[in-house]
């Protein structure tokens, strides 16, 4: 986690194996990120959410069932706006087990985000939320930097 002179989390990347368990590793992860940020619980809890959607969705439809693939998330801070990127480097997929359902989790990402970007072609999809952040978000004391990757198994 990279941090300027005023205290704000500049930047954060970290990549993750593209399955469903590594879901609840991203949420505790990325809540731990947001700390130094003073959002409040209600602000963290929309966060958190819109990338959960954003990431299940690489998980579930980018790659097919007899491909691995990575999730990534890209955090960073520009002044007043907390910017996280979520990129699978897979082609969309219907889920196999309701192909004829529409999700819920674009409407849901428009609505915990100030704003939502969506790209895919053939390199694979990028999702970009943006949020507000309080100007003068200082780091906490005692904040944890982002922890080492720790080896997938897979």
């Amino acid at each position: 986690m990279e941090q300027n002179a005023s205290g704000h989390v500049e930047f954060v990347h970290r990549s993750y194996p593209a399955d469903p368990q590594q879901l609840v590793l991203i949420r505790r992860e990325l809540a731990g990120w947001l700390a130094p940020l003073a959002l409040s619980e209600t602000e963290t809890a929309d966060v958190v959410l819109a990338v959960d959607e954003a990431a299940a969705n690489a998980v579930r439809h980018a790659y097919g069932p007899e491909e691995s693939g990575a999730v990534e998330l890209t955090l960073w801070t520009e002044p007043d706006t907390l910017n996280i990127e979520v990129v699978d480097h897979g082609s969309w997929r219907p889920p196999a087990e309701r192909p004829t359902e529409g999700g819920r989790g674009i409407p849901l990402m428009s609505t915990m985000s100030e704003a939502v970007l969506i790209h895919y072609d053939d390199r694979g999809s990028r999702v970009l939320l943006r949020h507000r952040i309080p100007h003068g978000a200082a780091v906490q004391e005692g904040t944890p930097e982002a922890p080492t990757p720790e080896p997938s198994g897979a």
